[in-house]
């Protein structure tokens, strides 16, 4: 008969054992059960973002551990971080240099009451490694800023994605979403689109590229906007990783130009954060989505080019509402184009939300008279937000009758 399988330690727990068995516990009145505690309080769970682990919030932060914190001197917090990440690298067969603990994205920026437009993760509790410098030499950062940075990985789908984590977000839930989006049909086989003449995809929040990838992986060429220029720098590194073909336009001179100039095969500007060859499959704006609809328009009726628009992705939480016109307008030339709205909508509240937005496109649609339908075929629950809360993607599909 075959022996069952040892349980394998939790590795964290494992760290925690070692660092106790390590002090002294002249101090500590009922030393097992003291240790007991502080084993039983610690994290079991833990994310690998090569060269970083990421600790769930809340971790340390319970009595027991709060206590021995304050108890204990900096150098022997320090030994228990490093002993940490030697299991968890064991365990991950990966060296790891970073830990950090995960508190979330605040909805204020740092020291204000002003929105965290640009998602920063000021939250973020670093615990042990370098981390890169707190502030960047220059503002908006330089490329000696970004090389001086401490960048991450991970692999979802099939595809790379690439973030500083001082300086950007990283949402792990949307791995769903994602893996949604990739089984959305090739557009050269279901709308006649030709090499020379590729559909589009636009991205009016892209972040460090979270579905700006997944649009160029199924072959699509795309035109995105980013207000965050280290989100835009993850997303470019990605791009490299993946083998993608991405220019950077940004700068007041390079950004008032027309928006056609960046589209043409056979530029090589220098000193624009892109590739440099021409006809990228991703162009990057860092600027405002707000000019999405008007450089959109300008590219449409000047070259032709951004005619078979496949995807819009309105991908911003609470609500992407703001932006429903404008990926309307910039979808009218299109025979056939996929809106993809993200919202947070209460629980008991999602038929609602679809009827309100069915009614709205609905109307834009008969009052205009173009001869565009829209229909919201699918509510995608992506995960809970908050108790009650759902983040919810509607696709809303238009289509020229």
């Amino acid at each position: 008969m075959p022996k069952p399988r040892q349980r394998q330690a939790n590795p964290i727990q494992a760290a925690v054992e070692r660092w106790a068995a390590t002090l002294d516990t002249a101090s500590h009145e009922g030393s097992q059960s003291w240790r007991e505690a502080l084993v039983n309080s610690a994290p079991k769970r833990f994310t690998i973002y090569e060269p970083m682990a990421l600790l769930p919030s809340g971790s340390f932060t319970s009595s027991p551990w709060v206590t021995e914190a304050a108890r204990q001197k900096p150098s022997a917090m320090a030994r228990l971080w490093s002993l940490i990440l030697d299991e968890l690298s064991k365990n991950a067969k990966a060296h790891l240099t970073n830990l950090a603990v995960n508190e979330g994205i605040p909805l204020q920026s740092e020291g204000g009451d002003a929105e965290n437009v640009l998602r920063s993760p000021s939250g973020l509790k670093m615990l042990h490694g370098d981390f890169g410098p707190a502030r960047p030499v220059q503002d908006p950062p330089s490329a000696e800023d970004f090389d001086a940075a401490f960048w991450v990985s991970t692999k979802q789908n099939g595809i790379y994605q690439t973030w500083a984590p001082r300086w950007t977000m990283f949402s792990r839930g949307n791995v769903k979403e994602k893996a949604r989006l990739l089984e959305f049909p090739r557009p050269a086989r279901s709308t006649g689109v030709t090499d020379g003449n590729r559909a589009w995809a636009l991205d009016l929040y892209a972040g460090i590229g979270y579905f700006v990838l997944c649009y160029a992986a199924l072959g699509m060429r795309v035109m995105c906007w980013e207000l965050n220029p280290w989100s835009v720098e993850g997303l470019r590194r990605g791009a490299r990783a993946n083998g993608r073909g991405v220019r950077v336009v940004q700068g007041p001179e390079s950004l008032e130009r027309p928006t056609q100039d960046w589209l043409r095969p056979g530029r090589r500007d220098e000193g624009d954060g892109s590739d440099g060859e021409g006809g990228e499959e991703i162009i990057v704006f860092l600027e405002s989505n707000e000019h999405a609809a008007r450089r959109v328009a300008a590219v449409q009726e000047a070259v032709g080019a951004a005619r078979a628009v496949w995807h819009v992705n309105c991908g911003y939480l609470p609500s992407s509402e703001p932006t429903w016109r404008p990926a309307w307008e910039m979808a009218r030339w299109s025979r056939e184009t996929w809106l993809h709205l993200h919202e947070n909508v209460g629980v008991d509240d999602v038929q609602s939300r679809r009827e309100t937005i069915q009614r709205r496109f609905a109307t834009w649609g008969e009052t205009e008279g173009r001869g565009r339908s829209a229909a919201v075929e699918h509510v995608e629950l992506v995960k809970t937000f908050a108790p009650g809360v759902w983040h919810c993607v509607f696709d809303v599909r238009l289509t020229k009758i």
